[in-house]
């Protein structure tokens, strides 16, 4: 319910970390294997707790100091079970659940522990039909309908010359990418750039090798 004024007033507001974002970077920090660990700065970690919940599911740690969140290097990634001896799942949901557009860099994290995991999208139909270019890219992964896949992780990704099709797939792709063997060519980044400013510079300052064409 919204009542309003005859006028507004100044104020002064901080905004705080891209949620999403600081989910792909969580997810990068544990499957690229250096070996000082990834810092990420204001981060709003308060945020992060159902991140925590789902990405330890495939064995992803990491620490909040204060407002920052750093990601421990040289992670070894593997799955569980769950308490009644099933297959873990890892499933979005609407706020306060794990978010629907941070499910696609978790899924190229399930890719590199080992074990079997069911991703369960059940928020968007076409979410995860992305998944074939992972699989094009050496990834063991069955995608079981529009809404569920299971990822057999451990694989050894190698490189491939691929369309983004979306924003958070095309992302997802990158992450794929600096872990593969090989070159990667990914298309149509300008679907990257509507959900990510200057990705390609920040994964630049980690020292990755990429660049724009």
């Amino acid at each position: 319910t919204i009542r309003g004024c005859e006028r507004l007033h100044s104020a002064e507001y901080t905004i705080g970390a891209d949620y999403i974002e600081v989910a792909s970077f969580i997810a990068l920090g544990a499957i690229s294997g250096g070996g000082r660990g990834l810092w990420i700065r204001k981060a709003s970690p308060q945020q992060h707790r159902m991140t925590r919940i789902m990405m330890s599911k495939l064995g992803v740690a990491f620490d909040v100091h204060d407002e920052d969140i750093f990601v421990p290097g040289l992670q070894t990634l593997a799955t569980g079970r769950e308490i009644d001896g099933y297959m873990p799942t890892i499933k979005d949901a609407i706020w306060p659940g794990y978010p629907a557009d941070a499910m696609s860099p978790l899924i190229v994290a399930a890719t590199q522990a080992r074990g079997s995991v069911l991703i369960h999208e059940c928020m968007y139909e076409s979410r995860l039909f992305f998944v074939d270019k992972l699989i094009g890219m050496g990834a063991q992964i069955v995608l079981c309908d529009p809404h569920r896949c299971v990822v057999q992780g451990g694989s050894r990704l190698r490189g491939e010359a691929i369309q983004s099709p979306d924003i958070r797939a095309g992302l997802a792709l990158v992450l794929a990418a600096l872990v593969a063997e090989g070159t990667s060519v990914i298309g149509n980044v300008q679907q990257i750039d509507r959900g990510y400013e200057n990705f390609e510079a920040k994964l630049r300052g980690l020292g990755a090798q990429i660049e724009r064409r």
